[in-house]
């Protein structure tokens, strides 16, 4: 195929072209998402490997999610200047190659530095697949498309802790960058062979709204950090959070008062004028709580309260994405019979109703008592991402819809990174409140209490501890105790949280209109 030959009309071309230049595409979508999570139950390996602390390693995965989320609003805009194709290729060769230093870092430093540029150079390639679905398939074979996407975009980072899992128990954490090398040089190479849509557009550099992307980058930016750090550091009593919080705030305004008045601004922000276009942001903001959240706190469970290593929580969660796939055969069928609207209701009601199976959660929750709720939460996202993106952008017109795509992207991870941070203050502040109320009642008129302290004392005396250490041992092993049933008792206020979040989405779905795809595309559509 001559790379620069001219754009084709998508129209023109055959199914089975079209299928394989967008599964290569989802390819490089796959493997950007499941890079967010991927890390996320081999974090103490990869700190152990590079001498780093649980604080630094951290920003393993803070840096990718920070500059992925800075650039998905961009892309829809960066695809006009290059491309779909040359963007595409750039994305995934760039992903490749980061991916590749990923592995090879050296300390936490250069760890941190590559993540990022590896979210970065990534991150484009997510809502561009979204864009060139609704641009290639119509009626039954876009229902088929949205059903696809949906299913990558929360099946992905749902498998991203169970696959880095058994690739840090069976290998070591460096695989977990090295496994994209072959899927990312694939993609390079197919996407530009495969996909040729539009044209370049360097004219655009000329009239960029320069200004709305510093503004976007700094709020985004800064609103990301604020988010991720804020609950390690207590939120505004440190001076950097305070200071990075007023800087988004700040950057945050600017922006929108750019891109509503600005000719030709980067991201769409009038699209928010349509109320299915508004209601969809919101519910892809939902989603993006339930699916990044519900990811953060049942491996941070397993790991804490229970113990776990990488392996037994990959093990643990991996039925998700087993349910998952296996729903998608229904979705595909009911996408074709039923209204969408009702779909999409059933499937945040069902995703409600697996919050709250997790909130009678014990400290001796394992796999088996998870597999329910887990298994709800696999089918309540097969069957709501996917009309959630039908209903949102099948009926924008094929101008506006790659500079909306980005914002509809941006919203899911935002609500991931905002739900993340709402959990973990919930974990720190109600794990306090439960310890504090269960101190209460651990006192000397408290039997049950006596009657273990006599036991855990008389355990240590046999080992030989004498009588003063054997009860220092026996309180500290009560505190112990005590901690524990409280950070559990958080982890059940963390899902009611989420619970709530699904419930009011629920109750917003009626107030979707049905879509009205346009009837013909046009050989610039993208």
């Amino acid at each position: 195929m001559n790379l620069a030959a001219a754009p084709v009309n998508p129209a023109t071309l055959g199914t089975a072209q079209k299928v394989f230049a967008f599964a290569s595409m989802c390819v490089g979508m796959f493997i950007a998402l499941l890079d967010i999570q991927i890390v996320s139950a081999s974090l103490r390996d990869i700190g152990g490997g590079l001498s780093a602390g649980a604080d630094e390693t951290a920003w393993v995965q803070t840096a990718y999610l920070i500059a992925e989320i800075v650039v998905i609003p961009l892309s829809g805009w960066l695809s006009r200047v290059m491309s779909t194709r040359w963007l595409f290729a750039a994305s995934a060769l760039g992903f490749t190659l980061t991916s590749l230093l990923c592995g090879a870092a050296w300390d936490i430093q250069s760890m941190i530095v590559f993540r990022a540029l590896q979210g970065f150079l990534g991150g484009s390639m997510i809502p561009m697949v979204f864009t060139t679905a609704f641009v290639f398939f119509h009626d039954k074979q876009r229902v088929i498309a949205a059903a696809t996407i949906g299913a990558l975009a929360s099946l992905a980072p749902t498998l991203g802790p169970t696959l880095g899992g058994w690739i840090t128990d069976h290998s070591s954490w460096h695989w977990l960058f090295f496994i994209n090398l072959v899927p990312g040089l694939f993609v390079t190479i197919a996407v530009p062979m495969l996909v040729n849509i539009d044209a370049p557009d360097l004219s655009l550099l000329r009239r960029a709204d320069y200004l709305g992307i510093v503004l976007l980058a700094v709020f985004l930016g800064c609103l990301e950090y604020t988010l991720e750090e804020g609950p390690r550091w207590n939120w505004f009593s440190d001076q950097t959070i305070l200071a990075t919080a007023w800087l988004s705030g700040l950057a945050g305004v600017g922006f929108v008062v750019r891109g509503l008045t600005y000719e030709h601004p980067v991201v769409d922000l009038r699209a928010l004028r349509d109320p299915n276009f508004a209601l969809g942001c919101l519910f892809s903001f939902v989603t993006g709580i339930g699916l990044f959240a519900t990811i953060y706190l049942t491996p941070l469970f397993l790991g804490r309260v229970r113990g776990y290593s990488a392996l037994q929580i990959g093990e643990a969660v991996f039925s998700t994405g087993v349910f998952q796939i296996l729903t998608i055969p229904l979705y595909s069928y009911l996408a074709q019979r039923v209204d969408l609207r009702w779909i999409l209701m059933a499937g945040l009601a069902l995703f409600a109703i697996s919050m709250w199976d997790f909130t009678p959660i014990t400290h001796d929750w394992g796999g088996h008592e998870l597999l329910l709720p887990q298994a709800l939460r696999g089918m309540a996202q097969q069957l709501a991402v996917p009309p959630t993106v039908t209903l949102t952008l099948g009926g924008l017109a094929p101008a506006r819809l790659r500079l909306a795509s980005g914002l509809f992207n941006l919203m899911r991870n935002l609500g991931g990174a905002i739900g993340i941070a709402v959990c973990a203050t919930i974990l720190n502040d109600r794990t306090n409140l439960h310890f504090y109320r269960m101190a209460e009642h651990l006192n000397a008129g408290n039997e049950a209490m006596d009657g273990y302290l006599a036991q855990a004392g008389g355990r240590l005396a046999e080992l030989g501890s004498n009588a003063a250490e054997a009860g220092d041992g026996a309180l500290h092993q009560l505190w112990l105790l005590a901690y524990r049933e409280a950070q559990t008792l958080s982890y059940a206020d963390a899902f009611l949280a989420i619970m709530l979040c699904f419930v009011i989405a629920t109750a917003l779905v009626p107030l979707m209109r049905k879509v009205t795809p346009p009837k013909a595309p046009s050989a610039d559509a993208h």
